[in-house]
Formats: C-alpha cells, sequence, structure tokens
C-alpha cells in the first residue's frame, strides 16, 4: 500500500472517531435537561389514595386505602394528608362516589355513620333498607352489630280443629345488618365493643324479601339468628359447585372477586325445609295441625255409616249422630288406676 492510500484510510478512521465522539455529546446534552426537569418536582404531604376500586357503597377497611406521595403543586385541600388525617377515624365510613385504584381520596367521597345519607350510601343498588322490632330474648342479647348477617326466624301458632300448633321456621337468610336503634356504628369503651340491648334492627334486603318480611311481622314474632362467618364461604362454594354462579369466560380477576363479592352478600329466601313444629320438641306437642275441612269430610263419612238421626254440628256447616260426636269428640275423661288395673271414667258420668 502506498503512502498516500494509507493517509487517507487514518484520516477516515479520525473523521469516525470524531463524529462519534460528536454525536455521544449530543445525547448526554439532550438526557441532561430531562433529568434536571425531573429533578425539579418537588413532592409534597403522603395522601391519602385507593389501594383497589372502591365502587359507591362500599365500607372502608384498613386495607381499602394507604398513603402515597404526591407532587406539591397538585395538593389540595379536599385530600386527605397523613399530617392532618386520622385513619381509624375513616374505617366504617362508606363511599358515596366511586373511586378508582389509585386515585385520592376527597372528604366529599366518604359518608361517616350518623351523617346524612350515610344509609343511603350504604345500600347496594337495588338494596332497600327495613327496620325489623326486636328484644333482647329475640335479637341474641344485643351480640348483633351493624355489618354482621343474620338469618331471620318465624314463630308463630296456627290454629286447628281442637288443637294449636307451634311452629318455627328460617324464613330469610344472610341478611347484612344496617344499623340496631339509631346507631349505624359499633361504640368503643376503653378499646372494647360495648353489648347493649336495642328494640330495633335495620337490615339490607331486596324489594321483594321486604315485602315478606313486612307481612312476617303481623303474622308471628321474629327472631335474629347470627351467622357465622365461616357459612357464607361454604354457601359460596356449594353454589359454584352447582352452577348456580358462574363466572364468565375471560373474566379479569377483579371482575371475579365483584361476582364473587356479590354472591357472599346476597339476601337468600329460604326454601321452606328448615322449619320445626312443636311434636319435634316435645312429645306432648302436635306435629301437625289438622285441616278443619278434612275433619268435617271425616264427621261427614261417620255420619253416613251410622245411619241414624243427625244431630247438628256446630261450626262445621254439617251434622252428626250421637254416636259420632261421642267417637269423635268424647269430652275430659279421668284416668283412675286401682292396683295394676286403669280405667276412664268421663267427667260428669254416672
Amino acid at each position: 500500500m502506498d503512502r498516500k492510500k494509507l493517509l487517507l484510510l487514518v484520516g477516515a478512521l479520525i473523521v469516525a472517531i470524531g463524529t462519534a465522539f460528536a454525536a455521544r455529546s449530543m445525547f448526554a446534552g439532550a438526557a441532561s435537561p430531562q433529568a434536571a426537569a425531573a429533578a425539579k418536582v418537588q413532592m409534597g404531604a403522603k395522601v391519602l389514595v385507593a389501594n383497589r376500586a372502591l365502587p359507591a357503597g362500599t365500607i372502608i377497611t384498613a386495607d381499602a386505602m394507604g398513603y402515597q406521595p404526591w407532587p406539591k403543586d397538585l395538593v389540595q385541600d379536599v385530600y386527605f394528608t397523613e399530617d392532618k388525617t386520622d385513619m381509624s377515624k375513616l374505617l366504617g365510613t362508606v363511599v358515596r362516589h366511586p373511586i378508582t385504584a389509585g386515585e385520592p381520596v376527597t372528604q366529599g367521597s366518604l359518608v361517616a355513620p350518623g351523617d346524612r345519607g350515610f344509609l343511603a350510601a350504604a345500600l347496594g343498588p337495588g338494596m332497600r333498607a327495613v327496620t325489623i322490632p326486636v328484644s333482647a330474648r329475640t335479637a341474641v342479647a344485643g351480640f348483633v352489630f351493624p355489618g354482621d348477617h343474620i338469618d331471620l326466624v318465624l314463630t308463630q301458632s296456627v290454629k286447628g280443629v281442637g288443637q294449636t300448633l307451634k311452629t318455627a321456621e328460617t324464613i330469610l337468610k344472610n341478611l347484612r345488618v344496617l344499623a340496631t336503634d339509631q346507631s349505624t356504628e359499633q361504640e368503643q369503651i376503653e378499646g372494647k365493643t360495648r353489648v347493649r340491648t336495642y328494640s330495633t334492627v335495620t337490615v339490607e334486603a331486596t324489594p321483594k324479601i321486604a315485602e315478606k318480611i313486612a307481612v312476617a311481622q303481623t303474622i308471628g314474632t321474629i327472631s335474629l339468628s347470627l351467622r357465622s362467618l365461616a357459612d357464607n364461604t361454604s354457601e359460596l362454594e356449594q353454589a359454584l359447585a352447582s352452577g348456580q354462579i358462574k363466572i364468565p369466560a375471560g373474566a379479569s380477576k377483579a371482575e371475579e372477586e365483584r361476582i364473587l363479592k356479590q354472591a357472599v352478600t346476597k339476601p337468600i329466601e329460604a326454601d321452606g325445609n328448615s322449619y320445626v313444629s312443636g311434636g319435634d320438641v316435645s312429645r306432648f306437642q302436635p306435629k301437625k295441625v289438622t285441616d278443619p275441612a278434612a275433619a268435617a269430610q271425616a264427621v261427614a263419612k261417620a255420619i253416613s255409616s251410622f245411619g241414624q238421626r243427625p244431630m247438628p254440628m256446630p261450626g262445621t256447616g254439617g251434622s252428626m249422630t250421637d254416636a259420632a260426636r261421642a267417637m269423635f269428640f268424647p269430652g275430659p275423661v279421668v284416668r283412675v288406676t286401682r292396683g295394676r288395673d286403669t280405667t276412664e271414667v268421663k267427667v260428669g258420668a254416672k
């Protein structure tokens, strides 16, 4: 290689190296202003934000919200800041307007117990609030608090022919307690929940269930039955296994959680299989009531079989003979025992 070509090659190499250094300097110069601009953003106080999406009606718990640093210029007076907010006082409040995940929580978006509109905000979409009169005996001695889930048991007396049947049946399940008397929160005394008696309980119900509760109050006495926290989990598993709850294919985790939460908190109408009569408790009580119409048919059949002169039967619209009356209505008797022998003597008989 001659000297001229060698000089050209060395010159080209020098130019390439110089270009590389120049490009590096240009990129470094462009990046430094951006870093400086980012460093100039001053962070202000920590602001309370939603850890997850909070739909309207959500009751605030400790894991629902948390503090996060926020740009100083964007901090507003309506935000809850860490230095001016007692987080414990926000527990039990209800979300008035939907809050997205990561969005700052404003003071107007929460309703505290006792504030106007708290009960309406706590109700789920399409739900109603119904008040039930109770006593210490029918309200688990005051151990039912707002937020608990209960079943309703109806006790009543059913009159039949010559007898009264005592019954109790579970008519509704999984009702959420909204308030006891006029209180929507649990009273704390020295860090312990105060147990007290009350005269009314307000529960969340669908419009149809609200109608059933109103009618049940006129039939008999309503008692509260406190549900275990494990009941909802077991019933949810049974509903999933039986196909009563269906999760759409491709549903997101948030959508799946929403469906399951709605199923767990949904009031349930009892299937009618949970009941007890007096005969199930005591052998001296009837197990079922005699149908007046069936009793009248049996009496009429007995009358026709005797073929004697009928006598009027008050209250049945039919008639019966003396023999039939003695068979179906023998009257009171006294059992007299002498040694091993027992005889029955009709009261008033000679």
